[in-house]
């Protein structure tokens, strides 16, 4: 799958419409919602800001292009989803940041217009969904050795890729299948 949207230009494609929440915020969100709907019903102009202008008809299209790559990549299970977070060059404490909205989109998407009831949902999914609120809160502390800190943020972007779409296959079950296990590995 070719990727054509990257996290600067998303920030790029956001901010000429007006958004100045972060890029991995809108991200997060779209995510979230998108393992909460249909694709087809999520409409990538909503999740921005109820402020915000309405978009011209390029941005407008440019939004549904990359909520149809992002639903894509969820849906690849040979690895091709990425939570969009800024590069390696960015500082890690802005990373952090970033990765912290990112989580917060996600769960605002998950929350949004069909009410998720947790109880319905396997202990793994109530787990990370749990994890993700934790991690809302993503800081650095200062004095740790930063090889463990890059590590750390690492680990934490593997998971979150992971979580999101064990979340999102849950939600979504394949068609045929049977979904009579709650549980997924």
């Amino acid at each position: 799958m070719t990727k054509t949207f990257d996290y600067p230009t998303l920030t790029a494609l956001l901010l000429r419409i007006g958004y100045d929440d972060d890029a991995a915020s809108y991200h997060g969100s779209l995510c979230g919602a998108l393992c909460r709907q249909k694709p087809e019903d999520v409409d990538p102009v909503q999740l921005l800001d109820e402020e915000l202008e309405t978009p011209d008809a390029l941005s407008i299209r440019e939004l549904q292009a990359f909520r149809d790559e992002t639903i894509a990549s969820l849906t690849d299970l040979q690895s091709a989803f990425m939570p969009l977070l800024p590069d390696d060059e960015i500082l890690l404490a802005d990373r952090a940041r970033a990765l912290g909205a990112w989580c917060e989109g996600f769960l605002y998407g998950l929350a949004g217009q069909i009410k998720l009831n947790l109880r319905d949902c396997s202990e793994e999914v109530r787990e990370i969904v749990k994890d993700f609120t934790q991690f809302t809160r993503a800081s650095l502390d200062t004095g740790d050795n930063d090889d463990v800190e890059e590590d750390a943020y690492i680990e934490l972007v593997e998971y979150i890729r992971v979580g999101a779409q064990l979340i999102y296959m849950e939600l979504h079950p394949r068609t045929g299948a049977t979904n009579n296990s709650k549980t997924m590995h």
